[in-house]
């Protein structure tokens, strides 16, 4: 096994990781400030109005008013974030993809998402209440290496108000279902204390939540796969600051994060393909489910920082290290089987380690009517992925990946109207594999793949990427922009070497995929109204797509090229101080440019529209209304009479969300509901997924009421 040079990683450990979290804001902090900044597109703090692309900022007062409904992160996203796919309804965010295309998920800049083997776990990797804010960069991008062929989304967490010594807040709260309470109960608890003395700095922050179970529109409890019935999640969070002057400082965080199903009940099995949907009873046996408990088993980040705003002559130094450790548990599979060797099914985990460094350099240098921006540095990362069974076969080998770069990224802005950015990245990456045999799988005794024996070997990839954009802040009414980005990915190379037909590594079709984005929009600015429109097109030579098998019963991938193309808008309208409206809508689609065939579910989610309604009738009442609409998509047959792999059609359903809190003095009261009305409607993936098991229904009515205290 291979390690990052010894001599880096003694530096790292006496400096310091997440180049991109500027923590420009406390706690307690104005809101409209946070909408007008971004840091992770071009890894420094600088306006929203600079920025040449499409940005989402979500800020932690539209978090907190989400989490009075929903505790859950993908679904949070699915409601602000234009251009996202719908949430599923489960723990996992397969199929809910950013512009047809899978996210590199962060905090503060360190990659939570697994792309050595995507098990689409990697939204849920922190509590809610610990975000400061949440910025979402869209489309491919390679500013931060590896997996992020649809943008970016990164958690920036909380910093200590500096103005107190010791503050804080704890959040007590139940959440149940409204259509029948019978077992649907749960409970959680939130707190956290922060301050500042002197020179030191802490934010100390804990939850503990217990589902009961989730219930559909009938009443029924919600199927187990990727289930979040009668689950224990478990998050703490610390922060420490040391700022040695006004210039200098180092950051310590640590984030553990775990969130496991135990429950006593089992599946009901349906398909879409009988009409029939998935939903849990109690254990006949009052026994366990199969297997260990699902979920994250206990995620570990441990990140430091070192900043020095002026190292050197108008330069700026980030200096970051961090290590995490990485425990996805999956439900127990039949499709594991392997009857000749006593397996009735299977359990698998994906187990990864990750190191890494980056040093960034922030130079800025001012002309007559020009001043320009170049950020460069170096980031150097160790991704160690397998996904093994729990009961000791190995499924996808030991993929040791080191990853080399080198970057420039440059920012010119002209008589303060013309920004143009401009950039290069070189891309070095080791992945490394020994020798492995693939498991013989069986769907039935007599329906079962060919184990196979294959040479292991060292892929080298080495890949040049470019970025160029340009705004034109002409008039508040209207501000142009036009960019294009490329991004380098390797995502996913677990799933093609679990499935490899070939004796040999090489032979597998493990290329890089080069994806190309373009795009154009422009934002308007009125008295009370804020209007954002994009438009883009991703194309890619390599893409990964699965096609089913028969003969074995393996979904097998297929590398395809892929174009993508799809639109955005934004409406943000400030009626009065009271009322304020928003509404977003977003389209997306793509095909196989090879067989001009439609590409799937997986990747592609039908037109998305939502409105938020906003009113606060006075200072201490706020009530929030979230609408959201999800259209039809059908552009597939079926074959042989069903419905294949994630070729489902997607019928339209909408749904309705209330929130609505009241301060009294240092106490907040707060509820919310989701699902207003109450719809009976299967979720995206629940449609266009043909996988046994997979058709749950969404949420019914499901209610939350607590409380909280500020100190």
């Amino acid at each position: 096994m291979k390690t990052l040079p010894f001599q880096l990683t003694m530096i790292a450990a006496l400096i310091s990781p997440s180049a991109i979290a500027f923590d420009d804001a406390s706690i307690q902090t104005d809101e409209n400030a946070i909408e007008r900044v971004i840091v992770t597109g071009s890894r420094i703090e600088e306006s929203l109005d600079e920025v040449p692309a499409t940005v989402t900022i979500i800020s932690q007062q539209e978090i907190a008013q989400q989490m009075k409904i929903t505790p859950e992160l993908q679904d949070i996203l699915a409601a602000l974030v234009p251009g996202m796919s719908p949430s599923t309804g489960t723990s996992s965010n397969s199929a809910q993809t950013l512009r047809g295309r899978n996210p590199l998920v962060m905090i503060d800049g360190v990659p939570q998402s697994t792309p050595l083997r995507n098990g689409a776990l990697g939204i849920r990797t922190l509590d809610a209440s610990v975000i400061q804010r949440i910025e979402v960069i869209k489309g491919a991008t390679s500013i931060f290496g590896n997996g992020a062929a649809g943008g970016i989304i990164n958690y920036i967490t909380k910093k200590a108000a500096t103005d107190k010594t010791f503050a804080g807040e704890i959040s007590l709260s139940s959440r149940f279902s409204a259509v029948k309470l019978k077992d649907s109960a749960g409970h959680r608890i939130a707190g956290n204390i922060h301050g500042q003395q002197d020179k030191f700095a802490y934010v100390l922050s804990a939850s503990y939540e217990e589902n009961g179970v989730q219930r559909d529109a009938e009443g029924d409890i919600l199927g187990l796969k990727y289930g979040l019935s009668d689950a224990v999640t478990e998050n703490l969070f610390t922060k420490f600051n040391y700022y040695f002057d006004d210039e200098k400082s180092a950051q310590l965080t640590y984030n553990y994060y775990e969130s496991q199903q135990e429950t006593d009940l089992v599946d009901v099995v349906g398909s879409i393909n009988t009409g029939e949907k998935t939903y849990a009873i109690k254990s006949p046996n009052g026994e366990r489910l199969i297997g260990a408990p699902q979920g994250p088993r206990g995620n570990h980040n441990i990140m430091l920082k070192y900043t020095d705003d002026n190292i050197f002559a108008d330069t700026a130094l980030t200096f970051d290290a961090y290590k995490q450790d990485i425990e996805n548990v999956f439900f127990f599979s039949s499709n594991l089987a392997n009857q000749d060797e006593g397996y009735d099914g299977g359990q698998s985990m994906i187990k990864s380690e990750k190191e890494g460094l980056r040093v960034t350099f922030n130079t800025l240098i001012d002309f007559e009517n020009l001043a320009a921006t170049f950020i460069y540095g170096m980031d150097m990362l160790q991704d160690i992925t397998s996904q093994p069974l729990l009961d000791g076969r190995m499924w996808v080998p030991e993929m040791d990946m080191e990853n080399q770069a080198f970057f420039l990224q440059s920012k010119w802005h002209f008589n303060n109207d013309i920004i143009v950015k401009a950039g290069i990245r070189s891309e070095s990456i080791d992945l490394q594999v020994d020798d492995y045999q693939t498991l013989k799988l069986c769907r039935t005794p007599s329906q079962c793949s060919v184990a196979m024996q294959v040479k292991g070997d060292t892929l080298n990839y080495d890949a040049t990427t470019y970025n160029f954009a340009i705004k034109y802040n002409y008039h508040e009414a209207f501000s142009p922009f036009v960019s294009y980005s490329q991004g380098a990915d390797i995502s996913d190379i677990g799933r093609l070497l679990r499935t490899a037909t070939v004796s040999d590594i090489a032979d597998i079709r493990t290329e890089a995929s080069v994806i190309d984005n373009y795009e154009l929009g422009f934002t308007s600015n009125f008295d009370d109204v804020r209007i954002e429109f994009s438009a883009y097109r991703s194309t890619s030579e390599l893409g990964t797509t699965n096609q089913f098998d028969p003969v074995t019963g393996v979904y097998m991938p297929v590398r395809a090229p892929q174009e993508i193309w799809g639109l955005e808008t934004t409406v943000s309208y400030h009626i009065s101080d009271t009322l304020k409206l928003n509404a977003t809508a977003s389209k997306v689609e793509g095909t196989n440019t090879a067989t001009k065939e439609h590409l799937g579910g997986k990747q592609i989610s039908s037109p998305k529209a939502t409105l938020q309604v906003n009113w606060q009738p006075n200072q201490d009442t706020q009530l929030l209304a979230t609408l959201l609409y999800v259209a039809d998509r059908d552009k597939f047959e079926q074959q042989n009479g069903e419905w294949v792999g994630d070729q489902g059609p997607i019928d339209s359903y909408f749904t309705v969300n209330l929130s609505a809190n009241h301060q009294l003095g240092d106490w907040q009261l707060f509820a919310g509901v989701e699902n207003l009305l109450n719809k009976d409607y299967y979720p995206v993936r629940s449609q266009v997924y043909s996988y046994n098991g997979y058709n749950l229904k969404g949420l019914g009515t499901t209610v939350t009421m607590g409380v909280s205290y500020q100190f």
